[in-house]
Order: C-alpha cells, then sequence, then structure tokens
C-alpha cells in the first residue's frame, strides 16, 4: 500500500511557527507529553512508583497498548534501586542499549558509574568467532562473556531472546544471580517463552511480556529506575 499524501499548499505556513511563536524547551515538551499521559490513563494497575516507570515507557513508545504487558517482581523498585545506587555494572544485550543509556543519570545515582560499567560483549572478536565455531548467535557467547558481572549486577535485555534463555541456565544450573533484569527483547523466535521462563526465576526484574520489547523501551525503563533511585536514597 502506497501513502499519497495530498500536497501542501504553497502558502501554507510551516507548523514549526507555532513553536517559533509559543517557545517551548525540550524539558516543557517532555512535561506536557507526561501531564497527556496521565490524563489519558486516570486509572492503572501500577503501584506509585511501578507508574513512573511504565509512564517512561509509554512516554518513549506511544503505545498504551504496552500496560498490559508490563509485568514487576514484587521487589523490583527496591532491588533496582539498591543496585543502582551501589553502582553495580549493568550488561546489556546490544549496543545501542549501551549507546541510548545517559552516563549522567547513572552517575547522578552513584559516583562509581564510567563509561566501563556499561558492558556490550556482542560484537567482540572472540565472540563473533565462538559464534561461527558452534553455530549460535553471538548474543549467548556474549552473555556467558559476562558471566562475572551479571553476578550480582544489572541485566539489560532488549534485544537478544538467546541470552536471556541463556542466563535462566546460568540461575537454574550454576547458581548465577543477577541484582536486577530488565527482560525486554523483541521479536519472534524464543521470545515470549524465553520470558516467561525467566520470571519465574524469583529473580527481581521488570519485563515486557509476549513478543514487544525493544532496545528503547529497555533504555527508558532504565533511566525511570534511575529516578527513583535518586528519590529513595
Amino acid at each position: 500500500m502506497t501513502d499519497n499524501p495530498k500536497r501542501v499548499d504553497a502558502t501554507h505556513r510551516p507548523i514549526i511557527y507555532g513553536l517559533y511563536d509559543e517557545p517551548m524547551t525540550g524539558e516543557a515538551i517532555e512535561a506536557r507529553s507526561f501531564e497527556i499521559i496521565e490524563r489519558e490513563v486516570p486509572s492503572r494497575a501500577f503501584t506509585a512508583k511501578q507508574w513512573q516507570v511504565v509512564r517512561r515507557m509509554l512516554h518513549t513508545t506511544a503505545d498504551f497498548g504496552l500496560m498490559d504487558q508490563i509485568r514487576f517482581s514484587a521487589d523490583a523498585i527496591v532491588a533496582a534501586s539498591s543496585a543502582l545506587r551501589a553502582g553495580a555494572p549493568i550488561f546489556v544485550d546490544s549496543n545501542m542499549i549501551r549507546s541510548g543509556i545517559s552516563l549522567a543519570r547513572l552517575k547522578a545515582v552513584s559516583g562509581k558509574y564510567n563509561s566501563q560499567s556499561l558492558i556490550c560483549h556482542v560484537a567482540d572478536d572472540d565472540v563473533a568467532d565462538a559464534a561461527r565455531e558452534t553455530g549460535l548467535p553471538r548474543s549467548l557467547h556474549a552473555v556467558r562473556k559476562a558471566k562475572s558481572i551479571i553476578q550480582g549486577g544489572i541485566a539489560v535485555f532488549g534485544n537478544a531472546p538467546v541470552a536471556l534463555m541463556e542466563l535462566s541456565r546460568f540461575i537454574m544450573e550454576e547458581s548465577i544471580r543477577p541484582a536486577f533484569v530488565i527482560a525486554m527483547p523483541v521479536g519472534f523466535v524464543h521470545v515470549t517463552e524465553s520470558k516467561d521462563e525467566f520470571m519465574a526465576l524469583g529473580v527481581p526484574y521488570v519485563a515486557v511480556a509476549g513478543r514487544r520489547g525493544g532496545s528503547p523501551l529497555a533504555v527508558s525503563a532504565l533511566h525511570a529506575l534511575c529516578s527513583l533511585a535518586i528519590e529513595t536514597e
């Protein structure tokens, strides 16, 4: 199907002039966005702190249908705040997530954070070599390489369900226990079952059930948790 938008008349005044006439900062636009979300979701099945995470995720996607799929473990907020304030290292399953996470937000929570605190091995040469040798995805070998970091650390998944499945194996067979996990891989293969298995293991998490997810959602959840960690310090 091809869109054929109506041609704009040459006399049309570009809508950007409305912003020129009544300037709004980026912060003001964000605040207005949150006001709209609050107005359009007058009742919700989340605690006040969980809602701050959900609201940030809705702001990132403009997708209100996500609310039915967002899941929190009972100890999610406390565990995430504690890990972030301790400066726990953060394993991420994609370089897109690493690029999207605000180091300034992390540093506002804990002065221990620096650029080396965000770990992603998916593009490492040895990981690529292992993937070729085994015929298994790089994401699996990347999470294996980060095992010592994940023990007691934070793990963020927005891309790779295979990596989340391998983490679940670590938890079940090797007594690896992350401090907190963001479980939001996206896709069609291994996705739903990877989340269902992980969420039954008793590790603190925030997740998006089903096929949906993605790096932007994972980043937005972490940023919201940073804000909560500062509030509860």
